[in-house]
């Protein structure tokens, strides 16, 4: 990958963690507008990493829980491309990918909000883009069953917090792994009291 790819790549994942600034901060309008331009400049058929990236936090802008839902959908749709892709189609390895950038942090923060210092896969020695996607997975699909608790659709949000538990060997223990896992149980717990809640408990709530 070429000096010039890469800066280009880094600008993209440094507009959007500028607009995650103004998101965090409450400027959710804004950093709403942002993140819409950067979406369509990337396109549908953009860096499969920035549009997972780009779409988590989209959703996180949302005021519309069904608006919120689309995007979590994108980023899991993004994440399934990286996954499937293997090594970059324009000309960069695994290692090579720009992995690492500001939006990252807090990327797989939601909605327990356990913000890593740093996105799996920054750093000298950084695994690719297919092995740190793994890491997003617990989170993507936590997202997505918060999304169908608000949209009073348990079984739907079982599903995805099923899968979100299942993907959760990929995550460290440490702060950010612990902190999704933290997440991951708390609606585990928030499920279970629901109507039509299995008999069987969540293996967190195991004796």
């Amino acid at each position: 990958m070429t000096e010039q790819q890469e800066a280009s790549e880094d600008a993209v994942m440094t507009r959007i963690g500028q607009a995650v600034i103004l998101l965090h901060a409450g400027d959710r309008e804004e950093a709403r507008n942002r993140l819409g331009e950067i979406w369509s400049e990337i396109g549908e058929d953009g860096d499969f990493l920035h549009r997972c990236t780009l779409a988590h936090y989209m959703a996180d802008a949302q005021d519309d829980p069904a608006d919120e839902l689309a995007w979590d959908l994108r980023a899991l749709t993004a994440a399934d491309g990286l996954t499937a892709a293997g090594p970059a189609t324009d000309g960069r390895t695994a290692e090579g990918s720009t992995a690492g950038g500001p939006a990252a942090d807090g990327l797989a923060g939601r909605p327990g909000n356990a913000v890593p210092a740093r996105r799996p896969g920054d750093g000298p020695g950084r695994p690719g883009p297919q092995r740190a996607v793994r890491v997003f997975y617990p989170s993507l699909h936590l997202s997505l069953a918060a999304d169908y608790v608000k949209l009073r659709r348990p079984e739907a949000a079982r599903v995805h917090l099923a899968r979100a538990r299942a993907a959760t060997g990929a995550l460290s223990d440490d702060g950010y792994g612990n902190g999704v896992r933290a997440a991951i149980a708390r609606l585990e717990r928030r499920l279970a009291t629901e109507p039509g809640a299995p008999h069987r408990p969540f293996p967190e709530q195991s004796p």
